[in-house]
Parts: C-alpha cells; structure tokens; sequence
C-alpha cells in the first residue's frame, strides 16, 4: 500500500451538492480494494490558470488516498472517463 494525493477538477456547472456522492461512487473502487480514503478535501470552484474545454472555472476536490497502485490507475481510469471530470492528477508525496 502507498499514499496518493489525488487532484480533481470537475465541471463548474455540476451542482457542488453532486460532488460528495460522485466522489463517494469512485473511492467504492479504493475501498474495496483494501485500500483507505484519508482525507477528501472539497475546496469548491476556483478560477483554472488556463482555460479547458472552454471553461474558466472549476470545482476542485484533493483526495489523499493510501491505496495499491493498481487500484488508483483504475480510478484514475474512471475519471476519465466520466465527463463531468475535467482534469485528474495522481501524484505520490514525497515520504522524507
């Protein structure tokens, strides 16, 4: 098991209410895996540094996960392919 930080971007004109439950259905594949959700941290819509997808705007969710590697590429997976997702970035916090 190894700790992620997972950084999500999802359409502003999603209602922020759906945000919680959409997470909730995703971090089913962590769990279910063996693996932890440590902390989901909404911080709400925030102006993008560049435009994607025509949008300037997004509602940002950081998740920090302790989870197998293969679980996290298959949630990775997922996000994308759900289109109210606008942008996923997976990295692994420096553990010195």
């Amino acid at each position: 098991m190894r700790k992620y930080e997972v950084m999500v971007i999802i359409d502003p004109d999603a209602d922020e209410r759906q945000v919680a439950p959409l997470m909730e259905r995703y971090l089913k594949i962590i769990t279910n895996g063996g693996g932890t959700v440590d902390n989901v941290d909404l911080w709400g819509k925030r102006r993008l540094a560049y435009e994607i997808q025509k949008k300037h705007e997004g509602i940002y969710v950081v998740l920090e996960l302790t989870a197998k590697p293969d679980d996290v590429k298959e949630l990775d997976r997922q996000f994308t392919i759900n289109e109210q997702i606008m942008r996923t970035k997976v990295i692994r916090p420096d553990l010195h």
